[in-house]
């Protein structure tokens, strides 16, 4: 089995649970003999080995014939080949180019032969070249529809038997290298777009995700709770959509016995500081644990668009002196925080899954996660609490932190009971549905 698989991000250059999904999912499909081709936006070379073939989208490649180009721009109108993806060519080039698309009324190349260019004949093949910066920048979009471009050369060069396209943001390239290759495509849904913004979505995200679903052969959700949003909100048939939950990597993380570097208990919440994960309700429950006891200390570690919101209003609630903030951290300060940490707090409005109280559990840290996630499918061992619920919330810390008979029962039923939750059990049920979209089996 030969897949081609599309992220946008792998660790160590990661910022939320895509990456560490994806690296998980890779390694234990390597482990059961499957082949992957995993692309990336950019490299950075210190990302791990672990059997699957990484590659970057940055760099020379084939452009695709001129049947392969109708195929996609017939399909996917939304793709131009702006001038960024051919930089060598000279500006006559460029407008004989944007000439030739005009004068075919659906804006598809010319099915007429056309000589080289003077770029492709410096080349002595027809080329394009594309520079990705990755991430997540203010020129997201361009960097969707180059990526998309690339997947169709890469399409090509193999004979591989499933398409598996992580996310929205390569749904597109998803799409582009199933319609050059002709092979199933599954893609992945890690969260939708009502899990990021509410009911306030961004309808250019939600066309994407549509059209990406639309397109597949089946559609992996992380929970049953996001495969019934993907039902709901973006009207699939049952029947196309499967539930994988995700696993986790067990975690070196011994705690530590010793006093930590605050002599008192330390909740932490761990995730991007967006209104997805809920940072607002962390900083409100903190603020009642503090009026009833000063021994506690919250660490909100991450970054994002509502953090400097986040100082504000910890700043207003007068708890500055137990409130910190670490920005992003790597994964070894990650494992140094969950050391010292008594309780992990998960409180997402909307979380299709959630990786981060996985890992601290696995940790041997008690946690308190949101009903409104995906996880709390799979686990009995956290306190779970609404996300809006900030008295049960901050009962739930404050009893944590002072009652050591259900910190420690916590502690190691949790452990044990993530310890089940492998991605070698994801990996499973993932090669299973490769093996029957790749042999076209009616019923997913």
């Amino acid at each position: 089995m030969k897949v081609l698989m599309f992220g946008w991000e792998y660790p160590p250059h990661i910022s939320g649970g895509l990456g560490t999904a994806c690296h998980g999912l890779t390694k234990a499909l390597s482990r059961k003999g499957i082949e992957i081709d995993f692309v990336v936006p950019r490299l950075y070379g210190d990302e791990p080995k672990n059997g699957a073939e990484l590659c970057q989208a940055s760099g020379e490649f084939e452009l695709p014939c001129r049947e392969d180009i109708s195929k996609i721009e017939n399909s996917l109108s939304f793709l131009p080949i702006a001038s960024t993806m051919i930089p060598y060519e000279s500006e006559q080039d460029y407008a004989d180019r944007m000439k030739r698309r005009f004068e075919n009324p659906k804006g598809r190349f010319s099915e007429t032969k056309r000589p080289f260019s003077q770029a492709e004949r410096r080349f002595g093949k027809r080329t394009f070249s594309v520079s990705l910066q990755g991430g997540y920048g203010g020129n997201l979009f361009n960097e969707v529809r180059r990526y998309s471009m690339v997947a169709g050369s890469l399409a090509k060069q193999k004979d591989y038997d499933v398409i598996h396209a992580h996310d929205w943001l390569c749904y597109k390239a998803g799409e582009v290298a199933k319609k050059i290759s002709g092979k199933p495509l599954i893609v992945h849904v890690h969260a939708t777009e009502y899990d990021r913004s509410g009911e306030n979505i961004n309808r250019q995200v939600y066309e994407l995700e549509c059209q990406g679903m639309e397109a597949a052969d089946a559609i992996v959700c992380v929970s049953e709770f996001t495969r019934q949003t993907v039902i709901s909100k973006y009207n699939q048939p049952s029947s196309k959509v499967v539930c994988i939950h995700n696993g986790v990597e067990p975690q070196n993380c011994n705690k530590r016995t010793e006093d930590n570097i605050f002599g008192k208990t330390i909740v932490s919440f761990i995730g991007r500081v967006t209104y997805q994960k809920g940072p607002d309700y962390f900083v409100e429950a903190a603020a009642k644990v503090l009026e009833k006891d000063r021994n506690f200390v919250f660490v909100m570690a991450g970054d994002g668009d509502m953090l400097d919101k986040m100082t504000a209003l910890v700043a207003k609630k007068r708890i500055s002196e137990n409130f910190f903030f670490t920005g992003f951290l790597k994964p070894d300060e990650l494992k140094q925080l969950l050391a010292q940490t008594s309780v992990f707090v998960m409180p997402s409005v909307s979380e299709p899954f959630g990786i981060a109280p996985l890992e601290a559990m696995s940790s041997g840290v008690a946690a308190v996660i949101s009903r409104q996630s995906g996880v709390s499918e799979v686990l009995t061992h956290a306190i779970k609490v609404d996300f809006w619920d900030i008295d049960a919330m901050s009962d739930a810390i404050y009893s944590i932190g002072r009652h050591k008979a259900l910190s420690d029962m916590l502690c190691e039923k949790g452990k044990a009971e993530v310890a089940a939750l492998t991605w070698d059990k994801a990996a499973d049920k993932l090669s299973e549905l490769y093996n029957q979209i790749a042999n076209k089996t009616p019923q997913i």
